[in-house]
Protein backbone atom coordinates (compact mmCIF):
# COMPACT_ATOMS: atom_id res chain seq x y z
CA UNK A 1 0.00 0.00 0.00
CA UNK A 2 1.48 3.35 -1.10
CA UNK A 3 0.10 6.43 0.60
CA UNK A 4 0.67 10.17 0.63
CA UNK A 5 1.86 11.40 4.02
CA UNK A 6 -0.72 14.07 4.82
CA UNK A 7 -1.45 12.59 8.21
CA UNK A 8 0.41 11.95 11.39
CA UNK A 9 0.04 9.35 14.12
CA UNK A 10 -2.23 10.26 16.99
CA UNK A 11 -0.02 8.58 19.57
CA UNK A 12 3.25 10.33 20.31
CA UNK A 13 5.62 9.14 22.99
CA UNK A 14 9.02 10.39 24.00
CA UNK A 15 11.82 7.96 24.79
CA UNK A 16 11.47 6.19 28.12
CA UNK A 17 15.14 5.49 28.53
CA UNK A 18 17.78 8.12 29.23
CA UNK A 19 21.50 7.56 29.46
CA UNK A 20 23.40 8.26 32.64
CA UNK A 21 25.35 11.49 32.22
CA UNK A 22 28.40 12.65 34.13
CA UNK A 23 28.24 15.93 36.06
CA UNK A 24 28.27 18.96 33.80
CA UNK A 25 28.99 22.66 34.27
CA UNK A 26 26.47 25.47 33.81
CA UNK A 27 27.18 29.03 32.78
CA UNK A 28 25.08 32.17 32.60
CA UNK A 29 26.48 35.38 31.18
CA UNK A 30 25.05 38.87 30.80
CA UNK A 31 26.71 42.20 31.10
CA UNK A 32 30.02 40.58 32.03
CA UNK A 33 28.59 38.61 34.95
CA UNK A 34 29.31 34.85 34.94
CA UNK A 35 28.29 32.01 37.22
CA UNK A 36 29.71 28.53 36.92
CA UNK A 37 28.33 25.71 38.96
CA UNK A 38 27.95 21.94 38.93
CA UNK A 39 24.71 20.50 37.62
CA UNK A 40 25.17 17.80 40.24
CA UNK A 41 24.40 20.52 42.79
CA UNK A 42 21.61 21.82 40.59
CA UNK A 43 20.08 18.34 40.42
CA UNK A 44 20.28 17.97 44.20
CA UNK A 45 18.63 21.34 44.73
CA UNK A 46 15.84 20.40 42.32
CA UNK A 47 15.25 17.15 44.17
CA UNK A 48 15.00 18.98 47.49
CA UNK A 49 12.69 21.69 46.16
CA UNK A 50 9.46 22.26 48.08
CA UNK A 51 6.42 20.38 46.89
CA UNK A 52 4.76 23.43 45.39
CA UNK A 53 7.72 23.95 43.03
CA UNK A 54 8.78 27.14 41.28
CA UNK A 55 6.09 28.88 39.26
CA UNK A 56 6.74 31.11 36.27
CA UNK A 57 5.72 34.73 36.69
CA UNK A 58 2.47 36.14 35.36
CA UNK A 59 4.34 37.82 32.54
CA UNK A 60 6.13 34.62 31.45
CA UNK A 61 5.58 33.32 27.91
CA UNK A 62 2.71 30.83 27.60
CA UNK A 63 3.20 27.09 28.07
CA UNK A 64 1.96 26.57 24.53
CA UNK A 65 3.60 28.98 22.13
CA UNK A 66 0.55 28.42 19.92
CA UNK A 67 0.13 26.79 16.51
CA UNK A 68 -1.10 30.10 15.03
CA UNK A 69 1.45 32.51 16.56
CA UNK A 70 3.75 32.36 13.54
CA UNK A 71 3.52 35.46 11.37
CA UNK A 72 4.81 35.10 7.82
CA UNK A 73 7.23 37.79 6.70
CA UNK A 74 8.67 38.51 3.27
CA UNK A 75 12.21 38.49 4.59
CA UNK A 76 13.70 37.35 7.87
CA UNK A 77 15.21 40.09 10.06
CA UNK A 78 19.00 40.33 10.24
CA UNK A 79 18.85 38.43 13.53
CA UNK A 80 16.18 36.50 15.40
CA UNK A 81 18.08 36.81 18.70
CA UNK A 82 17.18 39.94 20.63
CA UNK A 83 17.99 40.77 24.27
CA UNK A 84 14.54 42.29 24.68
CA UNK A 85 12.71 39.06 23.81
CA UNK A 86 11.41 36.59 26.36
CA UNK A 87 13.16 33.51 27.66
CA UNK A 88 15.73 33.03 30.38
CA UNK A 89 18.72 35.21 31.17
CA UNK A 90 21.74 33.66 29.53
CA UNK A 91 24.74 33.75 27.25
CA UNK A 92 23.51 36.29 24.70
CA UNK A 93 26.78 36.42 22.69
CA UNK A 94 26.64 32.64 22.17
CA UNK A 95 23.00 32.81 21.11
CA UNK A 96 23.87 35.34 18.42
CA UNK A 97 27.02 33.50 17.38
CA UNK A 98 25.23 30.17 17.02
CA UNK A 99 22.40 31.72 14.99
CA UNK A 100 24.90 33.37 12.62
CA UNK A 101 26.76 30.09 12.16
CA UNK A 102 23.68 28.04 11.29
CA UNK A 103 22.34 30.76 8.97
CA UNK A 104 25.54 30.51 6.96
CA UNK A 105 25.34 26.70 7.01
CA UNK A 106 21.74 26.76 5.78
CA UNK A 107 22.74 28.86 2.77
CA UNK A 108 25.80 26.78 1.85
CA UNK A 109 24.06 23.41 2.27
CA UNK A 110 20.98 24.33 0.25
CA UNK A 111 23.19 25.74 -2.50
CA UNK A 112 25.17 22.50 -2.61
CA UNK A 113 22.05 20.34 -2.74
CA UNK A 114 20.61 22.44 -5.59
CA UNK A 115 23.82 21.87 -7.54
CA UNK A 116 23.57 18.10 -7.02
CA UNK A 117 19.91 18.07 -8.03
CA UNK A 118 20.43 20.12 -11.15
CA UNK A 119 16.79 21.21 -11.51
CA UNK A 120 15.08 21.70 -8.16
CA UNK A 121 15.32 24.88 -6.11
CA UNK A 122 14.54 25.57 -2.46
CA UNK A 123 11.47 27.60 -1.56
CA UNK A 124 12.04 29.75 1.53
CA UNK A 125 9.38 30.63 4.09
CA UNK A 126 10.22 33.10 6.86
CA UNK A 127 8.25 33.80 9.99
CA UNK A 128 8.51 35.59 13.31
CA UNK A 129 6.69 35.42 16.64
CA UNK A 130 5.44 38.40 18.57
CA UNK A 131 6.98 37.17 21.82
CA UNK A 132 10.37 36.57 20.19
CA UNK A 133 12.18 34.37 17.75
CA UNK A 134 11.14 32.96 14.42
CA UNK A 135 12.65 30.93 11.65
CA UNK A 136 13.36 30.15 8.03
CA UNK A 137 12.32 26.95 6.26
CA UNK A 138 13.88 26.04 2.96
CA UNK A 139 12.19 23.13 1.15
CA UNK A 140 12.85 21.57 -2.26
CA UNK A 141 10.21 19.29 -3.76
CA UNK A 142 9.86 17.51 -7.09
CA UNK A 143 13.50 17.83 -8.06
CA UNK A 144 15.38 15.69 -10.54
CA UNK A 145 17.31 13.88 -7.79
CA UNK A 146 15.43 14.72 -4.59
CA UNK A 147 11.77 13.94 -4.01
CA UNK A 148 11.93 16.22 -1.00
CA UNK A 149 14.70 18.03 0.86
CA UNK A 150 14.36 20.54 3.66
CA UNK A 151 16.65 22.63 5.84
CA UNK A 152 14.94 24.46 8.71
CA UNK A 153 16.35 27.15 10.98
CA UNK A 154 14.52 28.19 14.11
CA UNK A 155 15.05 30.46 17.09
CA UNK A 156 12.50 29.90 19.83
CA UNK A 157 11.81 31.63 23.15
CA UNK A 158 9.15 30.29 25.43
CA UNK A 159 8.18 28.47 28.57
CA UNK A 160 8.06 24.71 28.27
CA UNK A 161 6.00 22.21 30.23
CA UNK A 162 7.64 19.24 31.93
CA UNK A 163 6.94 16.78 29.13
CA UNK A 164 8.67 19.10 26.65
CA UNK A 165 11.68 19.41 28.96
CA UNK A 166 11.89 15.63 29.10
CA UNK A 167 11.82 15.48 25.30
CA UNK A 168 14.36 18.27 24.83
CA UNK A 169 17.40 16.53 26.30
CA UNK A 170 18.86 13.26 27.57
CA UNK A 171 18.76 14.69 31.09
CA UNK A 172 15.16 15.82 30.82
CA UNK A 173 13.94 13.29 33.36
CA UNK A 174 16.57 14.38 35.90
CA UNK A 175 15.85 18.04 35.32
CA UNK A 176 12.12 17.52 35.81
CA UNK A 177 12.60 16.04 39.30
CA UNK A 178 11.19 18.26 42.02
CA UNK A 179 8.97 20.18 39.62
CA UNK A 180 5.42 20.78 40.78
CA UNK A 181 2.40 19.95 38.61
CA UNK A 182 1.95 22.68 36.02
CA UNK A 183 5.39 24.17 36.58
CA UNK A 184 7.12 25.39 33.42
CA UNK A 185 10.65 26.48 32.60
CA UNK A 186 11.63 29.50 30.47
CA UNK A 187 13.91 28.40 27.63
CA UNK A 188 15.81 29.52 24.56
CA UNK A 189 16.51 27.18 21.65
CA UNK A 190 18.31 27.76 18.38
CA UNK A 191 18.86 25.05 15.80
CA UNK A 192 19.27 23.92 12.22
CA UNK A 193 17.67 20.64 11.11
CA UNK A 194 17.43 18.88 7.79
CA UNK A 195 16.20 15.76 6.03
CA UNK A 196 16.97 14.81 2.41
CA UNK A 197 14.88 12.15 0.61
CA UNK A 198 16.33 11.22 -2.82
CA UNK A 199 14.22 9.44 -5.44
CA UNK A 200 16.66 6.65 -6.27
CA UNK A 201 16.49 3.64 -3.88
CA UNK A 202 20.30 3.41 -3.88
CA UNK A 203 20.73 7.05 -2.82
CA UNK A 204 20.34 7.25 0.99
CA UNK A 205 18.18 9.57 3.03
CA UNK A 206 20.22 11.86 5.29
CA UNK A 207 19.32 13.79 8.43
CA UNK A 208 21.16 16.30 10.56
CA UNK A 209 20.34 18.56 13.48
CA UNK A 210 22.58 20.95 15.41
CA UNK A 211 21.17 22.96 18.31
CA UNK A 212 21.95 25.18 21.29
CA UNK A 213 19.65 25.27 24.35
CA UNK A 214 19.40 27.41 27.46
CA UNK A 215 16.92 27.06 30.31
CA UNK A 216 16.17 29.00 33.47
CA UNK A 217 18.92 29.03 36.07
CA UNK A 218 21.86 29.38 33.69
CA UNK A 219 21.74 25.83 32.33
CA UNK A 220 22.98 25.45 28.73
CA UNK A 221 23.94 22.64 26.41
CA UNK A 222 24.76 21.77 22.81
CA UNK A 223 23.36 18.81 20.91
CA UNK A 224 23.09 17.40 17.43
CA UNK A 225 24.43 14.94 14.92
CA UNK A 226 24.29 13.69 11.35
CA UNK A 227 23.02 10.24 10.35
CA UNK A 228 22.34 8.30 7.17
CA UNK A 229 19.43 6.05 6.23
CA UNK A 230 20.02 4.01 3.08
CA UNK A 231 17.81 1.19 1.84
CA UNK A 232 20.75 -1.03 0.91
CA UNK A 233 24.18 -1.62 2.42
CA UNK A 234 27.09 -0.17 0.44
CA UNK A 235 30.20 -0.55 2.55
CA UNK A 236 32.21 1.98 0.56
CA UNK A 237 29.47 4.57 1.11
CA UNK A 238 29.39 3.88 4.82
CA UNK A 239 33.16 4.05 5.12
CA UNK A 240 33.09 7.44 3.43
CA UNK A 241 30.22 8.83 5.49
CA UNK A 242 31.43 7.56 8.86
CA UNK A 243 35.06 8.27 7.95
CA UNK A 244 34.25 11.92 7.25
CA UNK A 245 32.70 12.33 10.68
CA UNK A 246 35.44 10.38 12.41
CA UNK A 247 37.94 12.91 11.06
CA UNK A 248 35.82 15.78 12.42
CA UNK A 249 35.47 14.06 15.79
CA UNK A 250 39.17 13.19 16.05
CA UNK A 251 40.07 16.82 15.38
CA UNK A 252 38.24 17.87 18.54
CA UNK A 253 38.46 14.86 20.87
CA UNK A 254 39.79 11.34 20.13
CA UNK A 255 36.96 9.87 22.20
CA UNK A 256 34.16 11.64 20.32
CA UNK A 257 33.62 9.31 17.36
CA UNK A 258 33.39 6.08 19.33
CA UNK A 259 31.10 7.72 21.89
CA UNK A 260 28.87 9.60 19.46
CA UNK A 261 28.64 6.73 16.96
CA UNK A 262 27.46 4.41 19.75
CA UNK A 263 25.05 7.12 20.93
CA UNK A 264 23.51 7.30 17.44
CA UNK A 265 23.12 3.51 17.35
CA UNK A 266 21.21 3.70 20.66
CA UNK A 267 19.15 6.78 19.87
CA UNK A 268 17.84 5.90 16.40
CA UNK A 269 16.21 2.64 17.48
CA UNK A 270 12.62 1.89 16.46
CA UNK A 271 11.83 0.08 19.70
CA UNK A 272 8.63 -1.58 18.55
CA UNK A 273 10.53 -3.04 15.55
CA UNK A 274 13.76 -3.92 17.34
CA UNK A 275 15.86 -2.27 14.65
CA UNK A 276 17.58 1.03 13.94
CA UNK A 277 16.14 3.59 11.53
CA UNK A 278 19.24 3.47 9.36
CA UNK A 279 22.99 2.91 9.53
CA UNK A 280 23.86 5.57 12.04
CA UNK A 281 26.38 8.37 12.09
CA UNK A 282 27.03 10.55 15.12
CA UNK A 283 24.63 11.82 17.76
CA UNK A 284 25.32 13.85 20.91
CA UNK A 285 23.29 15.72 23.48
CA UNK A 286 23.67 17.61 26.74
CA UNK A 287 27.21 18.70 25.91
CA UNK A 288 28.35 21.32 28.42
CA UNK A 289 31.35 19.75 30.16
CA UNK A 290 33.83 21.97 28.27
CA UNK A 291 34.09 25.66 27.49
CA UNK A 292 31.13 26.77 25.34
CA UNK A 293 33.52 27.87 22.61
CA UNK A 294 34.89 24.33 22.30
CA UNK A 295 31.43 22.85 21.91
CA UNK A 296 30.55 25.57 19.42
CA UNK A 297 33.64 24.84 17.31
CA UNK A 298 32.77 21.14 17.13
CA UNK A 299 29.16 21.85 16.14
CA UNK A 300 30.34 24.27 13.45
CA UNK A 301 32.77 21.77 11.92
CA UNK A 302 30.20 18.97 12.08
CA UNK A 303 27.40 20.85 10.35
CA UNK A 304 29.79 22.16 7.70
CA UNK A 305 30.89 18.58 6.92
CA UNK A 306 27.39 17.57 5.77
CA UNK A 307 28.02 18.12 2.07
CA UNK A 308 31.44 16.41 2.17
CA UNK A 309 29.97 13.36 3.91
CA UNK A 310 26.73 13.06 1.95
CA UNK A 311 27.13 14.78 -1.42
CA UNK A 312 29.48 12.26 -3.08
CA UNK A 313 27.21 9.35 -2.10
CA UNK A 314 24.11 10.90 -3.70
CA UNK A 315 26.10 11.90 -6.79
CA UNK A 316 27.37 8.32 -7.10
CA UNK A 317 23.90 6.74 -6.98
CA UNK A 318 21.43 9.32 -8.33
CA UNK A 319 21.37 7.72 -11.78
CA UNK A 320 21.59 4.03 -10.76
CA UNK A 321 19.13 1.71 -12.48
CA UNK A 322 16.58 0.03 -10.19
CA UNK A 323 13.56 -2.25 -10.34
CA UNK A 324 10.02 -1.71 -9.10
CA UNK A 325 10.70 -4.16 -6.27
CA UNK A 326 13.69 -2.12 -5.14
CA UNK A 327 11.60 1.06 -5.22
CA UNK A 328 8.93 -0.63 -3.11
CA UNK A 329 11.61 -1.66 -0.61
CA UNK A 330 12.79 1.94 -0.38
CA UNK A 331 9.23 3.05 0.36
CA UNK A 332 8.91 0.41 3.09
CA UNK A 333 12.09 1.72 4.69
CA UNK A 334 10.64 5.20 4.51
CA UNK A 335 7.68 3.83 6.44
CA UNK A 336 10.10 2.88 9.20
CA UNK A 337 11.52 6.41 9.01
CA UNK A 338 8.07 7.84 9.60
CA UNK A 339 7.45 5.50 12.55
CA UNK A 340 10.61 6.64 14.31
CA UNK A 341 10.10 10.34 13.66
CA UNK A 342 6.53 10.48 14.91
CA UNK A 343 6.86 8.16 17.88
CA UNK A 344 10.40 8.55 19.23
CA UNK A 345 12.22 11.51 17.70
CA UNK A 346 13.03 14.04 20.44
CA UNK A 347 12.86 17.07 18.17
CA UNK A 348 9.45 16.16 16.77
CA UNK A 349 8.00 15.54 20.21
CA UNK A 350 9.51 18.76 21.58
CA UNK A 351 8.13 20.80 18.69
CA UNK A 352 4.64 19.39 19.01
CA UNK A 353 4.53 19.84 22.78
CA UNK A 354 5.68 23.47 22.63
CA UNK A 355 3.34 24.54 19.84
CA UNK A 356 5.96 24.70 17.10
CA UNK A 357 5.28 25.50 13.46
CA UNK A 358 3.64 22.34 12.10
CA UNK A 359 4.89 22.63 8.51
CA UNK A 360 8.47 22.89 9.78
CA UNK A 361 8.13 20.06 12.32
CA UNK A 362 6.67 17.62 9.80
CA UNK A 363 8.99 18.70 6.99
CA UNK A 364 11.12 15.65 7.82
CA UNK A 365 8.50 13.22 6.52
CA UNK A 366 8.82 11.84 2.99
CA UNK A 367 6.07 12.54 0.48
CA UNK A 368 5.45 8.81 -0.05
CA UNK A 369 5.94 5.68 2.05
CA UNK A 370 4.72 2.10 2.10
CA UNK A 371 3.57 -0.46 4.64
CA UNK A 372 3.13 -4.14 3.73
CA UNK A 373 1.58 -6.59 6.12
CA UNK A 374 4.20 -8.84 7.75
CA UNK A 375 6.78 -8.33 5.03
CA UNK A 376 9.86 -10.54 5.43
CA UNK A 377 12.91 -10.10 3.16
CA UNK A 378 14.11 -13.22 1.39
CA UNK A 379 16.93 -14.92 3.27
CA UNK A 380 20.32 -14.08 1.80
CA UNK A 381 18.98 -11.09 -0.15
CA UNK A 382 20.44 -7.55 -0.09
CA UNK A 383 17.29 -6.48 1.77
CA UNK A 384 17.89 -9.12 4.45
CA UNK A 385 21.51 -7.93 4.78
CA UNK A 386 20.27 -4.40 5.40
CA UNK A 387 17.87 -5.57 8.11
CA UNK A 388 20.74 -7.45 9.76
CA UNK A 389 22.78 -4.24 9.81
CA UNK A 390 19.84 -2.47 11.46
CA UNK A 391 19.43 -5.15 14.09
CA UNK A 392 23.18 -5.54 14.69
CA UNK A 393 24.93 -2.18 14.25
CA UNK A 394 28.26 -2.50 12.47
CA UNK A 395 31.55 -0.69 12.72
CA UNK A 396 32.36 1.02 9.42
CA UNK A 397 35.72 2.67 10.14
Amino acid sequence: MKISLVFFFSALASSDAFATVTPRASLTTRGGDSRLFSTTEEKKEATEAPAEGKKAGDDAPPVQLGWDTHQAVDEAPSTLVRDSDGGPEGNYPMRSKFEKMIREAQVSITKGIEEIDGEGTFQEDCWTRENGGGGMSRVLTGGKVFEKAGVNLSVVYGSMPQEALQAATERGVDRAKGMAPGERVPFFACGLSSVMHPKNPFAPTMHFNYRYFETDGGVWWFGGGTDITPSYVDEDDMKHFHGTYKEICDKHDPKYYEEFKAWADRYFVIKHRGETRGLGGIFFDDQNNKDPEEHFAFSKDAVNAVLDAYGPIVTKHKDDEYTQKQKEWQLMRRGRYVEFNLVYDRGTVFGLKTGGRIESILMSLPETARWEYDHQPEEGSPEADFIDACKNPREWV
